[in-house]
């Protein structure tokens, strides 16, 4: 049977909501499997979210029932039967952890399942949010894989190392509110996951400056391999940079004034 999905013009759907950018994986019959049409259009999207000014903030979901499935069983069931011997993984024009690498906040409203490759596509956004009977699992081990994609690195860093080992050793399915227990995710919902997770995104958008997020993020991920006080260096420098921008004075006027801020966007850097 041939398979049918939609147009690649309309694997990932885009919707801005604000200064929100809600993208929305668009395979609901596969629980939005992924595949390297799915890919190319995703990050493309989030590169031109990263360079536009008026985006502060990205939501990702799954439409249907799933988050992400993970890789296309497709294309990984003619995998065993092929001569691997002196195979190398393709060159990519974007690391497959581009995600990580966009400078607004990355919110995943985890809606469904999310499995394998799709659990890691949640790992690399800044905030988690998950429905309460959404089902996560890392799957690797139960198809004869490794921990792929970093999330080797990712998953200790976020949960601790034995809880990481217990996930990616044994594959098993937990639910939002375990995955909310484990400090997997951060937020799980009751109701409706992706509304919860665009009014995190909207307060950030509407409060919070775009430059003074980034350097955060910048930060964070930093200081994963940096001792106290090289990060503590680090801050000491882009708190000067801070006193600079006009951000500062803006963030303080508007708290005086009991107004929303007009901060300015990031500027594009493609």
């Amino acid at each position: 049977m041939t398979e049918t999905h939609p147009p690649a013009a309309d694997l990932v759907l885009a919707e801005r909501r604000g200064g929100v950018l809600l993208l929305t994986f668009n395979r609901p019959d596969q629980l939005n499997a992924w595949n390297d049409e799915l890919e190319n259009q995703y990050f493309d999207l989030l590169r031109r979210a990263d360079d536009d000014p008026d985006v502060r903030a990205i939501v990702v979901t799954g439409a249907g029932r799933g988050f992400c499935s993970g890789a296309d069983m497709t294309a990984l069931s003619s995998i065993g039967d092929a001569d691997l011997e002196g195979t190398e993984l393709p060159d990519r024009e974007l690391p497959r952890h581009f995600p990580m690498l966009i400078r607004k906040p990355m919110i995943a409203a985890i809606n469904g399942a999310a499995a394998g490759l799709g659990l890691v596509e949640a790992l690399y956004c800044d905030v988690r949010f998950a429905s309460k009977d959404a089902k996560l699992l890392t799957a690797f081990s139960r198809r004869g894989l490794i921990a792929e994609y970093g999330a080797a690195w990712l998953l200790p860093r976020i949960v601790g190392q034995s809880r990481a080992l217990d996930l990616l050793l044994s594959s098993r399915i937990i639910k939002g509110e375990e995955a909310y227990q484990l400090g997997l995710v951060d937020h799980v919902s009751d109701t409706d996951v992706v509304a919860d997770a665009v009014a995190y995104a909207e307060d950030l958008a509407t409060w919070c400056a775009p430059e003074a997020m980034w350097t955060i993020k910048r930060q964070v991920q930093n200081a994963m391999s940096q001792s106290f006080d090289a990060a503590a260096a680090e801050a000491d420098v882009e708190m000067l940079a801070a006193f600079k921008r006009d951000d500062l004075a803006e963030g303080v006027r508007s708290y005086t004034q009991k107004r929303p801020p007009q901060f300015s966007g990031l500027a594009a850097v493609r």
